[in-house]
């Protein structure tokens, strides 16, 4: 539990800082800079899914095949490929931000920021990624601290001094890339560039299919939310606000659960046992938010509700499908667990592309539930789970009957 927290405590402070910051330079700038973290919501997925190929998939291959290049070949190619995807998504930036309905003379300057901002956050993550690989935790935690501290600072503290846009960014984005590039060359290593992009692909291949389909799901699904108006639109936004740091933190249950299995340290109870108590924290710090805010915006309750729900359900099943996912991945079969997460994904889809302004939150909910039914079905066809939480394959444990 001690090491999930730590884990936890990076991702919620790299998710939690840059939520409460729009939800001041909203107050503090432009009210409507609050609508930023919606509008660039399907970026951070381009940030998952090179995280999931460069840095997770880097990391597992070098605990399995014993690879010692792979971490930091997969950093270095990583970097040269996320210099390439983000600077064409800002050469575009204006096609975007029409794409999602959004004013471009209004959300342009910060939206700037925020692809800016997802670029640094990802090399700073590959780094910390790096570190819980090598069980460095408490170091990652003060590095994790400093970053979003740095952040929080300059970026508030410049807003109070001037609403000139263009000075807020370029004061806090100059520090946080310095401090970023300091961390990443100290805990680099001498290696050779060797990596093998498809076993990367395979040890990770549900979370990058599942990131890439998340991000189709809210580019499209977003787009087609936010044509219902204001009310809609706000509902989303508070709830998505309340909720998106807890399941960014909830990563970290993913993240347990891989390391152990891939050093064959697993024990279903004791993973599932911990999730549950992170996610009952996380719940309550999401109804705490709910609770403190609410009074903030010009929200209609049922409609609030509605989407809050949807995440609710979503809570309750999240620990047991994923952490069993995770480990039929790594240990069954990596093609047909990432089949069915696809099917999953594109049920998700289709269901988001339906004309409600709940298209989201209604893919969301059959997506989960599928996949709560179809890989506890895989899992206890193919393993039995003993009292001490050891995994034991049915047929070496029909073996031992025998």
């Amino acid at each position: 539990m001690k090491r999930l927290l730590k884990i936890s405590f990076d991702l919620s402070l790299l998710s939690f800082i840059p939520i409460i910051s729009w939800l001041l330079l909203g107050i503090i700038v432009d009210k409507n800079l609050i609508n930023i973290f919606t509008l660039t919501y399907p970026i951070q997925f381009i940030y998952y899914i090179l995280k999931s190929l460069f840095s997770t998939g880097a990391n597992i291959c070098k605990e399995k095949d014993k690879n010692k290049n792979a971490v930091m070949s997969g950093m270095i190619i990583g970097t040269i490929v996320s210099v390439i995807i983000f600077a064409i998504l800002l050469f575009n930036i204006d096609n975007y931000i029409n794409f999602m309905n959004m004013d471009i003379d209004t959300y342009k300057v910060f939206t700037i920021y925020s692809v800016l901002q997802l670029f640094i956050c990802l090399e700073f993550a590959m780094v910390l990624n790096k570190l819980y690989y090598e069980e460095k935790n408490t170091l990652a935690n003060k590095y994790s601290l400093i970053f979003n501290l740095l952040n929080f600072i300059l970026l508030i503290g410049t807003s109070l001094i001037t609403k000139n846009q263009i000075a807020i960014i370029t004061t806090t984005l100059i520090p946080l890339s310095l401090f970023t590039l300091y961390i990443y060359i100290k805990n680099s290593n001498k290696f050779k560039l060797q990596l093998n992009v498809l076993k990367c692909i395979k040890y990770d291949s549900v979370e990058l299919f599942n990131n890439i389909a998340f991000f189709l799901i809210f580019l499209f699904g977003l787009s087609n939310a936010l044509e219902y108006g204001e009310q809609f639109t706000i509902a989303l936004t508070f709830v998505a606000l309340i909720t998106d740091t807890q399941w960014d933190t909830a990563d970290a249950i993913v993240t347990a659960a891989t390391i152990d299995i891939s050093k064959n340290e697993f024990n279903y109870y004791y993973h599932k046992n911990n999730a549950y108590k992170l996610l009952g924290i996380l719940f309550a710090t999401s109804l705490i938010m709910f609770v403190c805010l609410y009074s903030f915006y010009d929200l209609d309750f049922k409609i609030t509700m509605i989407y809050f729900g949807f995440e609710i359900v979503n809570f309750i099943i999240y620990p047991i499908y994923r952490i069993k996912t995770c480990y039929l991945q790594l240990e069954w079969s990596a093609f047909k667990t990432t089949s069915n997460k696809i099917f999953a994904s594109i049920l998700r889809m289709v269901m988001s592309l339906l004309k409600t302004p709940f298209c989201t939150g209604i893919g969301q909910v059959c997506s989960s539930v599928y996949q709560f039914i179809s890989v506890s079905i895989f899992f206890k066809l193919n393993y039995d789970i003993a009292k001490t939480g050891e995994v034991i394959p049915k047929k070496i444990n029909n073996k031992d009957n025998v």
